[in-house]
């Protein structure tokens, strides 16, 4: 199985995740689109599919030296990261928006799938991935498969790191308030590793 999305738009956040996120915060951008991708599957969540991906594989820019900003926190970064580069491939305005509002939402409180669909599930599957959270509700085989093609390496403690970071140079952003609300012990609980 592919965890990859074979449009215009797929190709290029491919391409620029590749190019600037490193081996580990890539491979963790892509196990947060399969999850996200198999827990709608699982509760039959029709999603905008081209939308989750772009946003999922772009979701963590903002914690790369080249967009980490000084000011803004990293998922606001990454956002607009999303809106330049959705605008070069043509996108609308409101589409722009929404990658930048999918990004921004997945560090905020918990968006339900009703309220917005595509945020939820940037939600599920960044959740599982940092923290585990409901990857007893997969498939043992699915997450088996999904790791074999990405493995997890020093995830859990090379973003632990990142989030630190961010949280001492910006403390009142979101990832202060994640890593002052216990980030290392979630993620060191990880059953993923």
């Amino acid at each position: 199985m592919t965890w990859t999305l074979d449009t215009p738009a797929g190709r290029a956040a491919l391409d620029i995740a590749t190019e600037y996120a490193d081996a580990v915060l890539l491979g963790h951008s892509v196990r947060s689109y399969a999850f996200g991708v198999r827990y709608a599957e699982q509760h039959g969540l029709a999603y905008d599919a081209e939308l989750f991906y772009v946003s999922a594989l772009l979701h963590d820019l903002g914690l790369t030296a080249p967009f980490d900003s000084h000011t803004l926190p990293f998922e606001e970064a990454g956002g607009h990261v999303a809106r330049v580069l959705t605008a070069g491939l043509g996108w609308p305005v409101e589409r722009r928006a929404r990658a930048e509002e999918v990004i921004v939402l997945h560090m905020r409180d918990d968006v339900t799938a009703a309220e917005d669909v595509e945020s939820h599930l940037l939600q599920v599957g960044t959740s599982a991935d940092v923290s585990g959270l409901r990857v007893a509700d997969f498939d043992p085989a699915f997450t088996a498969d999904l790791l074999a093609a990405h493995p997890r390496g020093d995830f859990g403690a090379s973003f632990l790191a990142l989030v630190e970071d961010q949280a001492v140079r910006k403390p009142a952003c979101a990832a202060a308030a994640y890593v002052a609300g216990g980030a290392a012990a979630r993620i060191a609980a990880n059953p993923l590793g």
